[in-house]
């Protein structure tokens, strides 16, 4: 659905209004095209003195050919400013902070990029150093909010030993795949991390994506089969033909199945192991909605979103983790979850449940999957357009739209997006990890 609030706003007569009046004014945001550039400006980096990602850095950006600044130019804009935080070990340190970010920041240039860099908290004994490579957390959070123009802010945990596995989540960051993801915490671990083509980084790998065959699910198939996977598109009977088209049309297959089964997962493992002699991806994007407030829902409404949208993962994942799994080594699982996890949504009680139990899932699972050689993540969606979001009553669903850093809804793609990172064979150190996909929304942490 046209988000026509925003192509006001971006006629003469509605920049005129919304400047005098205060209204948000969202910014299009620049989103992937085939072919573009992951940076399309110039790269101002920085560090507090003791970083020790300068050069994990300065290889990932010799890959995606940026013209790398290592001081401010005047009056030239940033497609992005990258600061190596984990030198920061008191909070008298922190300034170092300020003495980048203050001259520079109001350099970011449209969409552009603000990423920060730090060491798990946890990871240092010292009490000093774990308190503030925790304030990092406010600082960029704070950012994003004050970035305008559709630009956004991240911070990257990064573990000792896990510089060589920063690559694939800087590329995500900087580029336009990360158009609504802002204020977000992604956590690096050590891993090994493989050679491999960019632009068709799944190319020779078998995905599942449940609920394929419309909205945010369609949209994943796509985009997995657009990074070279052959994509398996399982939804239920009822949606046979609409799934066929989404199949036929990424060259994919298709796999009718009622996920609440109690035997879906051996069906699906048994699928995979004949015929396409093993699995490389999951994603469990199948979910429902049955909306009521507490006392008004009936017992039948709990269940079914219940079964769908978590017990049925639970199911799945647990034999797909198995000894004797097709989930090949390097394997992905990826949930999605929702902001109604997180911050709660009236009349959800079941749904805040299910996806809350999604993200609970993902970081009771990460160490089990970490031991067969896989990871497991969730993208966690706010609000996104699709036709289930256009049939929200008018001022509710306007809301839901302005009300984050950007001013406006996202896209189906956006999730898609996010979850290709979660699958790339180079985000190996990428597990247990929940990633916000709501332009920072106001809701929740």
């Amino acid at each position: 659905m046209a988000d026509r609030y925003q192509q006001f706003t971006l006629s003469p007569i509605g920049r005129q209004v919304v400047k005098r009046l205060g209204l948000p004014q969202p910014t299009p945001l620049r989103r992937h095209r085939p072919g573009d550039p992951t940076v399309n400006g110039p790269v101002l980096v920085g560090a507090a003195p003791g970083g020790r990602l300068g050069d994990a850095v300065a290889a990932t950006l010799k890959d995606v050919r940026a013209q790398v600044h290592r001081a401010p130019v005047e009056r030239e804009r940033c497609s992005a400013l990258i600061f190596d935080a984990t030198g920061i070990g008191s909070s008298e340190q922190l300034r170092e902070l300020y003495e980048f970010f203050g001259p520079t920041i109001r350099q970011t240039d449209r969409c552009g990029r603000v990423i920060v860099l730090g060491t798990p908290p946890e990871a240092h004994q010292d009490p000093r150093a774990h308190t503030a490579q925790r304030a990092l957390e406010g600082f960029v959070r704070t950012a994003g909010k004050e970035l305008k123009r559709g630009a956004t802010a991240q911070l990257v945990y990064v573990a000792e030993g896990a510089e060589n596995a920063l690559g694939s989540t800087l590329r995500f960051l900087l580029s336009a795949k990360s158009a609504y993801v802002s204020g977000q915490v992604v956590r690096v671990g050590p891993a090994e991390v493989p050679e491999l083509d960019w632009e068709s980084p799944l190319r020779g790998k078998i995905a599942l994506v449940t609920g394929a065959s419309r909205g945010i699910g369609e949209a994943i198939a796509e985009t997995l089969a657009r990074d070279g996977a052959h994509v398996v598109c399982l939804d239920v009977p009822a949606q046979g033909g609409d799934l066929a088209e989404v199949a036929n049309r990424i060259g994919g297959s298709t796999l009718q199945l009622d996920i609440t089964t109690e035997n879906a997962g051996d069906r699906i493992a048994e699928h995979f192991a004949q015929r396409h002699d093993g699995l490389d991806v999951v994603v469990h994007n199948a979910g429902i909605t049955r909306d009521k407030t507490i006392g008004r829902m009936t017992p039948q409404q709990w269940d079914a979103v219940l079964a769908v949208n978590l017990t049925a993962q639970e199911r799945i994942n647990e034999r797909l983790l198995a000894v004797d799994s097709p989930l090949r080594p390097g394997g992905r699982i990826i949930g999605v979850a929702s902001i109604s996890g997180i911050a709660g949504n009236v009349g959800q009680a079941n749904y805040a449940a299910s996806k809350a139990g999604v993200i609970g899932h993902v970081q009771a699972t990460a160490g089990a999957a970490a031991r067969r050689g896989a990871t497991i993540n969730a993208v966690a969606p706010g609000f996104i357009e699709t036709k289930m979001t256009a049939a929200i009553p008018l001022f509710v669903r306007e809301a839901g739209r302005r009300m984050n850093s950007m001013s406006q809804g996202g896209l189906p793609v956006d999730v898609a997006e996010t979850i290709a990172w979660f699958a790339n064979p180079a985000s190996a150190g990428v597990n247990g990890n929940v990633v916000r996909v709501c332009g920072q929304s106001l809701l929740g942490a």
